[in-house]
C-alpha cells in the first residue's frame, strides 16, 4: 500500500474488483489521520511558543507514526481476507461433506474478515485519542488540521463498524460473535470523541475570527 501511487489504488478502488473495497478505504481513512496529527505534530514541535507541549507532541508523533503504519497494512490486508470469505463461498458443494467443509470455511473466512476491520477500529480510535491529546497544544495556524484528522478517524471508525457487522451477520458461533461484538464496542465510543474534537477546533477558529 505504501508503495502504491495514490491514483493507481484509487484506479483500482474506482474498478469492478471486489478488492480493495470500503474495509480497506476505512484502513486508508485511518492512515490520513494519522498522517495529519503526525503533521501537527512536525509543525509544534521546536516552535517556541509551543515548548511547554514539546513531550507531548514527541510522543504523539511516535504514536501516530505507528498507527499510520498499521492502518497502511490493514488496508493490503483486508483485501486478502476478502478474498478469503470468496473463494470459501466458491468451493464444491456437491456432496455432504463438501457442504460441510465448504460452511466451515466460510465461518473460518467470516471471523478472520471481522478481524481486520475491527484493528482498523481499534486504531482509529486511537488516532482520535491522539487528537483530543494534542488538540491544545497544537500549532494553532495548523489547528484545522487536528479536526480533519478525528473527521477522518470518525469516518475510519464508523466504515469498519460496517464492515465488522457484515461479517458478523454470517457468523453462526453465537459466543464468537458476541465476543467480537464485545471488542467492536470498546472502540464506538470514540466517535463522540471525535465530535468533540472538531467541535472544540471551530469554537476556537469561530472565536479568533470573532463570531
Amino acid at each position: 500500500m505504501l508503495d502504491e501511487q495514490v491514483g493507481t489504488w484509487l484506479d483500482e478502488l474506482a474498478s469492478a474488483a471486489p478488492a480493495p473495497g470500503g474495509g480497506a478505504a476505512a484502513a486508508m481513512l485511518a492512515a490520513v489521520g494519522a498522517a495529519l496529527i503526525a503533521m501537527v505534530c512536525n509543525l509544534t514541535i521546536g516552535k517556541p511558543k509551543y515548548a511547554e507541549h514539546k513531550d507531548a507532541m514527541l510522543a504523539a508523533l511516535v504514536s501516530a507514526t505507528e498507527l499510520r503504519a498499521q492502518a497502511a497494512s490493514l488496508a493490503a490486508q483486508d483485501a486478502v481476507v476478502f478474498l478469503a470469505v470468496s473463494d470459501a463461498y466458491k468451493l464444491p458443494r456437491d456432496t455432504e461433506a463438501a457442504k460441510a467443509a465448504r460452511a466451515e470455511a466460510i465461518q473460518v473466512a467470516l471471523v478472520g474478515a471481522a478481524g481486520v476491520p475491527l484493528r482498523t477500529a481499534a486504531v482509529a480510535a486511537a488516532i482520535i485519542g491522539l487528537a483530543e491529546r494534542i488538540l491544545d497544544g497544537a500549532n494553532a495556524n495548523v489547528l484545522s488540521d487536528v479536526a480533519v484528522a478525528a473527521s477522518s478517524a470518525r469516518a475510519a471508525l464508523e466504515a469498519a463498524v460496517v464492515n465488522v457487522e457484515i461479517n458478523l451477520a454470517g457468523l453462526r458461533d453465537v459466543d464468537g460473535r458476541a465476543t467480537l461484538r464485545a471488542e467492536l464496542d470498546r472502540h464506538t465510543p470514540a466517535g463522540a470523541a471525535a465530535d468533540r474534537v472538531v467541535a472544540a477546533v471551530r469554537d476556537r477558529v469561530n472565536a479568533g475570527q470573532g463570531g
